[in-house]
């Protein structure tokens, strides 16, 4: 889209709101003259977005965000504290609290491996994963089934295979490729309910 005969102001909101995932450079637009024309709507979003990243930021034990910290799943009496469910990113504990299937612990790995984006265990939060293992009895691997999280999962598989803890990993009720964010949560439940040992 070309931004030239836009005043300079509405072509960097414009620009900004593109980058956006899932908004292209039309759906910026139209939403750019939306809060033109309603200037309320847009002040309410500004004051929404900078609140956010004033009071949320991930807990400092398994790294999903939070306004408190530790995070209430980390804080809550009624968890299973033997057990840790592994994901990608904050949204998919979401996903899986949805199901109210799971009551264990959650660990936020923000990402997976991929060396060909220059993401290593170093990039991840692998470190503070292994530094709560005392006293869990299974590591649940519920990140995506991409080549990426295949990657991962094996990765920390290996990782975990000597330290005398259970490793399960997602039954395939998630086809190949598919995100935790748009399961169902039958599928969810389905796939934690059939979740079974990783090979070394």
């Amino acid at each position: 889209m070309d931004l030239f005969y836009y005043p300079e102001p509405l072509a960097n909101l414009i620009s900004s709101l593109a980058r956006l995932p899932g908004i292209g450079p039309k759906t910026a637009a139209r939403l750019s003259f939306y809060m033109l024309h309603n200037p309320e709507d847009a002040t309410n979003l500004a004051r929404a977005v900078d609140s956010a990243l004033t009071h949320i930021h991930p807990c400092t034990v398994c790294g999903n965000y939070t306004a408190d910290d530790p995070c209430a799943v980390c804080a809550g009496a009624k968890r299973d504290r033997h057990l840790i469910c592994v994901v990608e990113q904050p949204r998919d504990v979401v996903a899986l609290e949805r199901t109210g299937e799971y009551r264990g612990l959650y660990h936020v790995l923000h990402g997976v491996l991929s060396p060909i984006d220059g993401i290593g265990p170093e990039q991840l939060n692998i470190k503070n994963l292994l530094s709560r293992l005392d006293g869990i009895n299974e590591v649940i691997v519920a990140v995506n089934p991409t080549i990426e999280g295949e990657t991962t999962a094996l990765y920390l598989s290996r990782l975990l295979k000597d330290l005398n803890i259970i490793v399960t990993r997602l039954a395939r009720g998630l086809p190949m490729g598919a995100d935790l964010e748009y399961a169902d949560d039958i599928t969810i439940a389905r796939a934690l309910e059939g979740r079974r040992a990783m090979d070394n």
